[in-house]
């Protein structure tokens, strides 16, 4: 499938994943930390690779991540990713620091690599030790390899309460050279991204140097998965972690390459992607639901509400009982930090208007209420007091979340 943004030529793949661009490796096991289902999983680089992320800004940073820190900021680079589920060793004091420390020491043992090349991340249930013997257990197992199920053993290793493997790829031309974008990631709940229980982890076999890659990481992670929530909330180890290996073999990339807004079309691109797969994968949810803001008075403005309004209960809760109750898009709006002209707002749910200059429009509730049957929804709002733009994600809010989240633990 060939796609185009801005006038930059983008194909997905949808056969691809994250082992599609050169030099990537991926594995997934089972190791007993899940009653059955596969719970500690590795991606592998043959080279070194450039490498930033960004990470939760909640006050409680698990173990993993500040290993992972500690990784990155020694070189700059990474070789290889070592994930578990069911545990996020998270809240568990020296003990949690000092088997973060040893899951990264037992897979550079395992892969031949340098401790610092391997990043660590962990996602489950918050204040419970890892079981390190079946963690030193599992990774022995670990083999590495290019293939479809190897990518696939990696995105069902990583999940927790999820339903669905989250993956994308995409492929972009620069220099004349063919550059590959794969990524896989887990969320379901605990999805309010500043960032939420969310792991996104995205190879590249793009040139270019780790400074590069970090600006444009923090910036594209802004408007993507800072721009999706679930339910609200938080979580302690959220992590977005992109890994470059440079085998596509195009010169440098950095702000001043004539091509460098292509490359951060192709990252955004796969960004949003995964993005959308988590919000429409929320948990018991039915529907994604996508919420345009424009016409605000800049673009920050326009994501702050767009955002108030997708995470709204009252909203998520009228989405899911399929009423077009748009007085529930005003009262987000309505308590929102952004700058906003009572007297001039426009809703629209679809292509049905509701309110056109803060007055209603009268439509019909049969075929709004059919369009909000529907598995995604689209709701539009124009401010009318400037430029910005901004767009969130979100989905419905149903019985079953509460069913899900009442027996996490058990």
């Amino acid at each position: 499938m060939q796609l185009t943004t801005d006038k930059v030529k983008i194909n997905k793949l949808d056969n691809g994943s994250i082992v599609t661009p050169r030099g990537f490796t991926s594995a997934g096991i089972h190791a007993g930390l899940r009653y059955a289902k596969k719970d500690i999983g590795v991606i592998v680089c043959e080279v070194p690779a450039s490498s930033g992320a960004v990470y939760t800004q909640s006050h409680f940073q698990a173990a993993p991540l500040k290993v992972t820190q500690q990784s990155i900021a020694t070189e700059q680079k990474l070789q290889a990713i070592i994930v578990n589920s069911a545990c996020a060793n998270a809240c568990t004091g020296e003990q949690g620091m000092i088997d973060a420390f040893k899951m990264r020491e037992l897979c550079a043992e395992h892969l031949g690599l340098n401790e610092n090349h391997v990043a660590v991340c962990s996602t489950g249930v918050i204040g419970e030790l890892l079981q390190m013997d079946k963690i030193a257990a599992g990774i022995k197992l670990l083999q590495p390899d290019q293939t479809k199920d190897a990518a696939e053993d990696f995105q069902t290793a990583i999940l927790t309460t999820d339903i669905v493997m989250k993956k994308a790829c995409y492929q972009i031309e620069v220099d004349g050279k063919t550059i590959t974008f794969g990524g896989a990631a887990k969320g379901s709940g605990m999805i309010h991204p500043n960032m939420a229980t969310m792991l996104a982890f995205i190879t590249t076999d793009a040139n270019i140097e780790s400074s590069h890659l970090q600006a444009a990481i923090s910036e594209m992670t802004d408007i993507t998965f800072n721009q999706i929530t679930v339910d609200g909330e938080t979580s302690t180890n959220d992590t977005v972690l992109v890994m470059a290996s440079g085998l596509a073999e195009n010169d440098s990339l950095s702000p001043t390459h004539p091509e460098w807004n292509k490359f951060k079309s192709g990252l955004h691109l796969i960004f949003q992607d995964l993005a959308k797969q988590i919000a429409r994968d929320g948990e018991g949810a039915t529907k994604l639901v996508e919420v345009k803001v424009a016409g605000a008075k800049t673009n920050e403005d326009a994501r702050i509400i767009a955002k108030k309004i997708v995470g709204s209960n009252l909203v998520k809760t009228a989405i899911y009982g399929t009423d077009a109750n748009w007085g529930r898009i005003i009262g987000a709006i309505g308590h929102s930090n952004a700058v906003v002209n009572p007297e001039t707002v426009d809703v629209s749910i679809g292509t049905i208007t509701m309110l056109k200059a803060s007055q209603p429009v009268s439509f019909l509730e049969e075929a709004a209420k059919d369009y909000l049957n529907q598995n995604e929804v689209l709701i539009n709002v124009n401010l009318n007091i400037g430029e910005g733009e901004g767009t969130a994600w979100g989905c419905d809010l149903t019985y079953d979340y509460v069913k899900i989240n009442a027996s996490y633990r058990t």
